[in-house]
């Protein structure tokens, strides 16, 4: 049973790590909202993009690092792979503020399950566009 686990971990590796490292960005996200809000305190809007900055910058050190392993170096090169990368996550925001729209406002579905679906889809966008996008190995 660990063997099929250890070599199951081994076939997903990079999937399991996005998982881990995403539900951690999440817990940045909402910690550093809850200190913005509760502590200092910061206005909504403002708290709200901060933690989204603070997010996505954690996500790209850990996505980097971490998921994929990512071989750039070089100022230039490094800040062009994180450019990309928050292009990326610029998008799936947008995206998901979009789709939204579409589900609470234009169809009436409940917002708590329309969330919860567009972020099932956000999390495979912010994936696949990181694999194939952001953090593709160039070939020698």
């Amino acid at each position: 049973m660990i063997d099929q686990l250890r070599a199951l971990y081994r076939k997903h590796r990079g999937i399991v790590l996005y998982l881990v490292f995403g539900g951690l960005t999440t817990v940045v996200n909402y910690a550093v909202y809850w200190l913005l809000t509760r502590i200092i305190p910061l206005p909504m809007v403002a708290a709200n993009l901060l933690a989204w900055a603070a997010a996505v910058a954690f996500a790209y050190v850990t996505n980097r690092r971490y998921v994929f392993e990512s071989a750039v170096q070089g100022a230039a090169a490094i800040l062009r792979e994180a450019g990309s990368f928050v292009a990326a996550r610029v998008f799936s925001g947008l995206l998901d503020t979009a789709l939204m729209v579409v589900l609470v406002q234009w169809l009436h579905i409940n917002d708590m399950l329309a969330k919860l679906a567009i972020s099932v889809l956000v999390i495979i966008v912010n994936y696949i566009l990181s694999k194939w996008l952001v953090f593709r190995k160039k070939k020698a």
